[in-house]
């Protein structure tokens, strides 16, 4: 089969990125398991295991997608209706209420269901790109992974949970001063901000960590920062929306939307290893692979050549999805 995998940015991914790490790992799997691959990417891309096809943004798309692909799978919505079979993942939350293409697939069961939907992937990364754990390093800081600019992130209630249970905290992804998207300024110093970190340095510093402070306001439609997390041994101290209460079983953190209930767990997994950080990272190992994810979309891939329709009706998103509940 060959596949063209679309995306408006471009690839490979150097820091922060989850669609076009999600994709690149998805493509290099298919590979793997002999199938073809090209990406149509904005210009500069690269890849070493498959064509790259530079965005040629003032022709459709249709004119785009070469004529001996048998998939083309956008990561976004391309507005339009084409003629031969292709396939949608949504991966975001849409602000109003506009109908997606029948043929739309979704990053976890919730996310699908909040858009009248059923069918849905979830994401899967290739962990030995990642490299080994080491669990004996000392781990003495706990940590926040995401952009610290977007306010449904909950950078704010991530602190406030490391201050009440007396813990420092790394941020990775964002600055002690931030201008965009409203004003912060972060005076403690427990409070360590690393910016927009990738490769070996965010492995190093997700080794080293106790466990991901993840207070999250909105439905996470899925969660990367989750499971890169939890791969590293790390327990998920999260709000239980969206994708979330699907990642982290009991045995591999809490959910709660109060700052006061994740901070004492953060306090006992602190003084007493509350969770077992093999048992975080064998989970993630067993359920959040690239080849289940391929495997996955390739029965999408072939559901969609044998001309089944994935969605009876467009979905749409049925509620709102951010601003939700949080007791600091």
């Amino acid at each position: 089969m060959h596949v063209l995998l679309i995306n408006n940015s471009p690839i490979p991914v150097f820091a922060y990125g989850g669609t076009e790490r999600v994709i690149w790992d998805l493509g290099k799997t298919l590979v793997r398991l002999g199938h073809t691959v090209s990406y149509l990417v904005p210009a500069g891309s690269q890849c070493d295991f498959g064509r790259v096809l530079p965005i040629q943004p003032d022709r459709p798309w249709a004119e785009q997608i070469p004529p001996d692909v048998d998939v083309a799978h956008f990561q976004f919505n391309p507005h339009v209706e084409l003629d031969r079979p292709y396939l949608v993942t949504e991966h975001g939350n849409a602000r109003k209420a506009k109908p997606l293409p029948r043929n739309t697939v979704f990053v976890s069961r919730n996310h699908a269901n909040r858009y009248g939907s059923d069918q849905y992937v979830y994401n899967g990364l290739d962990w030995a790109a990642y490299g080994p754990v080491d669990f004996e390093c000392p781990r003495s800081h706990y940590h926040f992974l995401g952009k610290a600019a977007w306010s449904v992130k909950n950078v704010r209630g991530a602190i406030a949970v490391t201050r009440k249970a007396g813990v420092e905290l790394d941020v990775l992804g964002g600055d002690r001063f931030q201008f965009k998207r409203g004003f912060r300024f972060t005076f403690s110093r427990r409070v360590h901000f690393h910016g927009m970190v990738g490769g070996e340095t965010k492995f190093n510093l997700l080794n080293a960590s106790r466990g991901l402070i993840f207070p999250v306001r909105w439905h996470e439609p899925f969660g990367l920062a989750v499971i890169e997390s939890l791969y590293f041994g790390c327990p998920v101290f999260a709000t239980p929306y969206g994708a979330l209460p699907e990642l982290v079983p009991a045995h591999c953190g809490l959910l709660s939307d109060s700052a006061q209930q994740l901070a004492e767990a953060v306090r006992a997994n602190t003084l007493d290893h509350t969770f077992d950080p093999r048992a975080c990272h064998e989970h993630v190992m067993q359920h959040f692979n690239a080849e289940t994810m391929t495997r996955n979309y390739l029965t999408m891939y072939q559901r969609v050549l044998d001309g089944e329709t994935l969605n009876a009706q467009p979905p749409v998103i049925q509620d709102p999805a951010r601003h939700l509940p949080w007791r600091d």
